[in-house]
This record gives C-alpha cells, structure tokens and sequence, in this order.
C-alpha cells in the first residue's frame, strides 16, 4: 500500500499560479508512476498529467497543456504539478494517484490522495 496527502490547492485570481505536493508513504514511491486528476463539482474525474517513475517522460492533457509541469523528488516520496495561467474552468479538487505503470485512466489507479481544492477566480 502507499498513502497519498495532497496540499497546496487555494483560492487564487485567473492568471496566477500554484504548485500542489503530493507526499508519498508506505510502499517505494519510486516503483509508481503518478498522475494528477481533477474534479469539478457535478462533473467526472478527469485526467490532468502523469509522470514516470524515474521521471523522464511525462504527459498532459491538451487543456493543460504547456500551462501546467508534472515534477517528482524520488528522494523526497513528493511529486509536485506547477499550474500557471490559471483559469477559472480550472477549479476544482485536485487528486493525486499512484499506478505501478501509469495511465490516463482513473479506473486503472488503485491508489488515491484525499484531495485539494483549487478555485481560480474570475
């Protein structure tokens, strides 16, 4: 098992940025890949990004897209998701998971955080 906190989430004005950490404990950080998922209220789990295991491939989904960075310190069990230019659709709780191989797939994580909220203000 690995457990998962979420912190960093917040109210912040459309255009401005914040960096959400996702501590990991429990079972080798190292040996999951990570992803970040978001949900708006009334809406499903949505895919935002997803980082190796050793961190060399990363990928995003095309509303993040060159706004958002997926980062992780193996050494520190964190991974971290930088998000700038932030926009009001890009409220919502933000959720981080852990998968042996990684996916764009939430189904396919059995390993999830609580969650953090963000609300970007118009």
């Amino acid at each position: 098992q690995v457990q998962l906190v979420e912190s960093g989430g917040g109210l912040v004005q459309a255009g401005g940025s914040l960096r959400l950490s996702c501590a990991a404990s429990g079972r080798t950080f190292s040996g999951y890949a990570m992803g970040w998922f978001r949900q708006a209220p009334g809406k499903e789990r949505d895919f935002v990004a997803v980082i190796s295991w050793n961190g060399r491939r990363s990928y995003y989904s095309d509303s993040v897209k060159g706004r958002f960075t997926i980062s992780r310190d193996n050494a520190k069990n964190t991974v971290y998701l930088q998000m700038n230019s932030l926009k009001p659709e890009d409220t919502g709780v933000y959720y981080c998971a852990a998968d042996p191989r990684g996916s764009w797939y939430s189904d396919d994580y059995n390993h999830w955080g609580q969650g953090t909220q963000v609300t970007v203000s118009a």
